[in-house]
């Protein structure tokens, strides 16, 4: 491996897609969510740097061809998890997550058992979109589980009574509660919106993979 700028950009995204549960294990939230957004926007924009670089530079290499799918799919799968726990395992949420970590796992295990013939799956255009999709959602889903947190903590235990008199005696600034509370709530819906989208995309390329491998899927005669 050649320690060129598009290598290390891929490197950068294996080691940050472990890094975006790390965030809350070592910083309280609303701060977590905060950098674990920030680190995986980063993450994701190197996506599409590291590949232009590589094509642009001529420093296309076996080690990016290998290392970069697997990234992109250690950054959506290990994100997923956190986003869906730290939702309260919204149900909107749970179905589209399962059907994109059972495709990832589905073409993941038909590659392996392809072999050499692997490269019959090599990604296509459709897929590049589906992850793109994938990492927008996930990155909106973020922002509103974090302002969703930062709400809460302006109301949590609060009566309507106990809040209007927090907000008189000066302790509550009804303004960014408002902002935190209608921000979060757009955040989630365009989350969930994309996620699905991406989901369906998940199943079409799946089926595509699963149709191109097929034949060697058959019993010899």
């Amino acid at each position: 491996m050649k320690w060129n700028i598009p290598n290390i950009l891929t490197v950068f995204r294996l080691i940050a897609a472990p890094g975006v549960p790390v965030m809350f294990l070592y910083f309280a939230r609303p701060w977590a969510d905060w950098f674990a957004l920030a680190l995986f926007i980063g993450a994701a924009v190197t996506d599409w740097i590291d590949g232009y670089l590589a094509r642009a530079w001529g420093q296309e290499s076996h080690f990016g061809a290998a290392m970069d799918p697997i990234a992109d799919k250690a950054m959506v799968v290990i994100a997923l998890l956190v986003i869906t726990g730290y939702s309260g395992m919204n149900p909107w949420l749970i179905l589209p997550a399962t059907v994109i970590l059972f495709r990832e796992v589905f073409v993941s295990g038909l590659r392996e058992y392809l072999g050499d013939r692997s490269r019959l799956l090599k990604v296509t255009r459709l897929a590049k979109w589906k992850t793109t999709a994938q990492m927008v959602a996930i990155a909106v889903l973020f922002l509103g589980t974090g302002l969703d947190y930062l709400n809460g903590i302006h109301l949590r235990g609060m009566t309507a009574e106990a809040y209007a008199r927090a907000v008189e005696l000066g302790t509550a600034d009804p303004v960014r509660t408002c902002f935190a509370s209608g921000c979060a709530g757009a955040a989630t819906v365009l989350g969930l919106g994309l996620i699905w989208i991406a989901a369906g995309l998940t199943i079409v390329t799946g089926l595509e993979y699963f149709r191109k491998a097929l034949p060697y899927l058959k019993e010899p005669k």
